[in-house]
This record gives structure tokens, C-alpha cells and sequence, in this order.
């Protein structure tokens, strides 16, 4: 039974990556013996493969990987003898929170809701003498003085007696 190129196609990826299991190879193996355009498929990949990977190779070539690990190394350890004060300091900086836009808006905001509670908060409280009421009412006979407090609900009345009686009796 001869198998069709589009269920070889999925296996011959894998195949190619070598990444397919020992059965899958050998249908593979098997399919592309008798298979003219999956064989080309195959060397389409490898052309494919090898065009990517040249330049690569190319600049692994000329690149000093020992050297540019030694830069690695001495930034790290560079990094590790900061001071405490330079630690501090670099806890304590707050210029990159500055240097995010998100932070326009939020200031805003907080600006808006200080002016508007600022006049709250300093609004004038009245004094518990105020909510009470005191009246005084002078009269040829007497004179009365009346207190009432709207807090308690209390109403305080005084009855003095007249000048003349008062002279009179000390």
C-alpha cells in the first residue's frame, strides 16, 4: 500500500528536525525511496536550512566569544561594588517614575481632588456657643434673659426683678 505525499508532508518536517520517532523514520525513509517530489521537498529544506545558517556560522566565526564574556563578567562585578550610598541613592531616585507619561494624568488627578478638598477641610466649623441662642429683653418691670441650646434642647429662662425692688431689699 502505497501512502499518499500529504501524510508523508506533516512526518517529513518532523523527519527533517529530526525530531520524529523511529517508526515515522522509517516511513519516511520508506515513502521518499519511491517519491520523486517529497525528495525534492527534502533538499528544498536542507537549501533552505543551510542558506540560513551560513550567515550565522559566519559571524560565530569572527566573533570572540571569550572576550566579550570577560566584558560580561567585569560589568557584573562592577555592579557588585556599588557603595551603600549609591544603593540608597538608587532606591531613593525617583526620575524614572518621571519619565513615564502614565504619571500626567494621575497628577492631574490628585491635583483636581487637593484643590477641591483643600476648601473643605478648612471650611469654617461653627463653635458650640453658636447653635445656642441667647436673648435678652429689657422691660420697665422686668427683665428676662433667655438661653436656649438647639444641641442639648435646653431652654434656660431667667426672671430678674426690676431695679427699684432690688435697691429695696439690700
Amino acid at each position: 500500500m502505497k501512502e499518499s505525499c500529504s501524510s508523508i508532508a506533516t512526518l517529513l518536517e518532523r523527519y527533517f528536525d529530526q525530531e520524529s520517532s523511529e517508526h515515522e523514520t522509517a516511513r519516511v525513509e520508506e515513502h521518499l525511496q519511491k517519491c520523486r517530489a517529497c525528495q525534492e521537498s527534502l533538499r528544498l529544506m536542507q537549501g533552505i536550512r543551510g542558506a540560513v545558517k551560513q550567515p550565522v556560522d559566519e559571524v560565530a566565526e569572527k566573533e570572540d566569544f571569550p572576550w566579550m564574556w570577560q566584558n560580561i563578567q567585569r560589568e557584573i562585578r562592577l555592579r557588585e561594588r556599588l557603595s551603600w550610598w549609591e544603593v540608597i541613592r538608587g532606591w531613593l531616585d525617583i526620575s524614572p517614575l518621571f519619565r513615564k507619561k502614565v504619571w500626567i494624568p494621575v497628577l492631574a488627578t490628585v491635583a483636581i481632588l487637593v484643590f477641591v478638598m483643600v476648601p473643605t477641610l478648612f471650611k469654617n466649623i461653627p463653635s458650640p456657643s453658636v447653635l445656642s441662642v441667647v436673648e435678652y429683653v429689657d422691660s420697665p418691670s422686668y427683665n428676662v434673659m433667655v438661653y436656649e441650646s438647639e444641641k442639648s434642647n435646653v431652654t434656660v429662662i431667667w426672671l430678674f426683678e426690676g431695679p427699684e425692688e432690688e435697691s429695696s431689699t439690700s
